[in-house]
């Protein structure tokens, strides 16, 4: 983290905006490094949130509007050469069936994370609904890395090892589960409606 050191928050938003756009990049090791420099109180908390959400979502904006650009002949680039077939078809099926939960949600499943922002410009889903979803995305994502960060000081590279790993499908799985009980919900007060 020595490159943290030397690049504080610019280095943070270079580095979350890389990160966005789908290229190998710790940028959440990172985020939980600045979290860990604001409990020793040499970075302030509001100054890091603000610049990593703002990071990220430049990055997540450059990438929709290459995906909007160029289509789904995106994923035909070499830098796209490790994803199949199958990943595309199926980060291609839950953008149609769901963008909100394929933007919030999928930005936390492996591989289909780096696709998310190309396929949701590919889809031509409109800026500003993604925009909104991934907002929300990044407000958690920064939030969790943060808070790992300063609530375990000193051990941070231990758990930032163990989190990286973890820590996305902890929250994934929190926000499927926010979904699908929006969607029973949902269907209850429908099928209530219906009856009267």
């Amino acid at each position: 983290m020595e490159f943290f050191r030397n690049y504080g928050l610019a280095g943070l938003l270079g580095g979350l905006i890389i990160e966005a756009m789908g290229f190998p990049f710790p940028g959440g090791v990172m985020v939980m490094f600045s979290g860990f420099l604001v409990n020793q109180n040499e970075m302030d908390f509001y100054k890091v949130f603000l610049v990593a959400v703002i990071g990220f979502n430049i990055g997540a904006i450059a990438a929709f509007l290459i995906g909007w650009r160029m289509g789904e002949s995106i994923f035909n680039n070499k830098r796209f050469k490790g994803v199949t077939k199958n990943q595309i078809s199926r980060a291609r099926s839950w953008m149609e069936h769901s963008a909100p939960l394929f933007i919030i949600a999928g930005r936390f499943v492996p591989m289909i994370s780096n696709l998310t922002p190309y396929m949701a410009g590919a889809s031509g889903l409109k800026l500003v609904h993604f925009l909104f979803y991934n907002f929300i995305f990044t407000v958690i994502w920064v939030s969790a890395n943060i808070s790992v960060g300063m609530v375990f000081g000193q051990k941070w590279p231990e758990i930032a090892a163990y989190m990286h790993n973890s820590l996305p499908l902890a929250i994934l799985a929190l926000v499927i589960v926010y979904f699908v009980v929006k969607f029973f919900i949902k269907h209850i007060y429908e099928a209530r409606s219906e009856k009267i």
